[in-house]
């Protein structure tokens, strides 16, 4: 099995999320007691959250390509980068490495594509709603994406870093979502990108008709075909 690196902390409710669902995929595979190699970097997330806020994002992404680089000093094979959000810094990262990394993009177009899809609405932090860098990234692979509204949007942001980020899961909040989702439906959208990895703690499958794209679990099924030696076609 190949070595994978996760930069994590970003926050520490995904990373685990990433961390148990890699290696139940792996285990999965290969039975008995087998677990993922993995080693990992988990950066300070109020760091990272700081550079966000005053957009530092050259700053953000030197603190991430230096946990990338760090993995693969220590024997990474491939990188996973355990956040949606921060995947705006990504083209510095890969140019720090010399091992593949492991883009969320990829992973979430390519099962979006599979079910025969086009337009679906994208969930996520403010950056990942509003900025280019996830849309024309989408858009890139074939995919269209709708957001919600910019007040909507502030609250659905509010949610992540207030609630989800550390621990806190209010039906209230899931039911804004759920109704936002109901919306986006109306509007044409055939799926749901869960797209911030800690969404997917808060509402699943089962809350909607719409299939649900959560990418931290696609994210984490790249990532445990590459441990695996899987080739995705």
């Amino acid at each position: 099995m190949k070595i994978l690196g996760i930069i994590g902390g970003m926050s520490p409710e995904s990373t685990a999320t990433y961390y148990t669902e890699i290696n139940r995929l792996v285990n999965q595979k290969k039975g008995g007691n087998i677990s993922a190699p993995i080693v990992m970097v988990s950066v300070e997330f109020e760091e990272i959250v700081q550079c966000q806020k005053q957009s530092e994002w050259q700053r953000a992404g030197e603190i991430l390509a230096e946990a990338g680089k760090k993995l693969e000093m220590i024997g990474a094979e491939g990188i996973v980068l355990a956040t949606n959000t921060m995947h705006k810094v990504a083209p510095q990262i890969e140019r720090a490495l010399s091992i593949p990394f492991l883009h969320i993009l990829d992973a979430t177009a390519d099962a979006i594509k599979s079910r025969g899809l086009n337009k679906v609405a994208l969930l996520g932090t403010k950056f990942t709603m509003s900025d280019n860098f996830y849309r024309d990234g989408l858009q890139q692979r074939g995919i269209m994406p709708i957001m919600p509204s910019d007040e909507t949007q502030n609250e659905i942001h509010r949610i992540i870093f207030d609630e989800l980020c550390v621990g806190k899961f209010l039906p209230t909040s899931k039911a804004f979502y759920l109704k936002i989702i109901d919306e986006l439906k109306n509007q044409g959208a055939e799926g749901v990108i869960l797209g911030c990895t800690e969404i997917g703690l808060l509402v699943n499958q089962s809350d909607s008709p719409l299939p649900f794209f959560d990418t931290a679990k696609l994210h984490s099924q790249m990532a445990a075909d590459f441990v695996l030696g899987v080739k995705n076609t």
